[in-house]
């Protein structure tokens, strides 16, 4: 029984190996991302959603919602409409309407390319292979170039045949105020078809005063011009969709 345990682990090593072997340099899977992003940002133009944001702190029994639709015009920059507000009054006074300004500055055309992960933006680590929904990825190691509120530092899953990104978690590169500790986030997305879509951001930031207030996005709702529907080159990569 050992000598069969040891000859299937010895087997198990060698496939591991081979797999190994057969893997893209990070260089290359980073090149073969940004020429899918640049092949997909081509093909995509306008397109709508609606989200759902939730913050919640429980030390002081806080909690607000808002439910926006969001237009994503065909230069990448984003308007927002409040269809409802519920909950925390301060929350819905000062926070939602101040998080939907950053966003709507960040998507302008000449801020956006400071957010987008990119060889100008990031320096990319490999770290391993894993799943999600049953499909191959590649986890990759970010470190921001430069310490700015656009930039972030952590770590991202990127489908191994689409060449999109499904998934980052980490930390904003720079610390967006003294009275917070720390902010730590993960951000999900889906493929719907021939798109990966966000599907939910969460957020957990620690502040000086009011300790632990986690904040949720939910995406749903979509509406993609007919243009982008009908593209034959597959799915807008989520570092193309999320910075437009």
């Amino acid at each position: 029984m050992r000598i069969s345990c040891l000859f299937l682990m010895f087997c198990l090593a060698v496939a591991a190996q081979d797999v190994d072997q057969q893997l893209p340099s990070v260089a290359e899977i980073i090149a073969i991302m940004a020429e899918h992003d640049a092949q997909r940002a081509a093909a995509l133009h306008a397109y709508t959603a609606t989200r759902r944001y939730a913050l919640q702190n429980e030390n002081h029994h806080k909690r607000a919602e808002m439910v926006v639709t969001m237009q994503c015009q065909e230069d990448g920059s984003k308007k927002f409409e409040t269809v409802a507000e519920s909950g925390w009054g301060g929350a819905r006074k000062y926070v939602f309407p101040k998080l939907l300004k950053s966003e709507t500055a960040a998507s302008m055309p000449a801020e956006r390319e400071k957010s987008r992960i990119t060889p100008d933006n990031y320096s990319f680590r490999y770290l391993r292979t894993d799943s999600v929904n049953h499909r191959l990825v590649y986890v990759l190691a970010i470190t921001p170039k430069a310490a700015n509120q656009y930039l972030i530092r952590g770590e991202i899953w990127l489908d191994a045949s689409d060449y999109a990104i499904v998934r980052i978690e980490g930390a904003p590169a720079k610390n967006p105020s003294f009275w917070i500790k720390s902010v730590h986030f993960i951000h999900t997305y889906e493929k719907k078809g021939s798109f990966w879509l966000p599907v939910c951001d969460r957020s957990v930031t620690e502040a000086r005063i009011f300790g632990a207030t986690e904040l949720t996005i939910d995406y749903f709702d979509y509406s993609l011009d007919p243009l982008v529907m009908s593209a034959s080159n597959g799915a807008a990569t989520t570092n193309e969709i999320t910075n437009r």
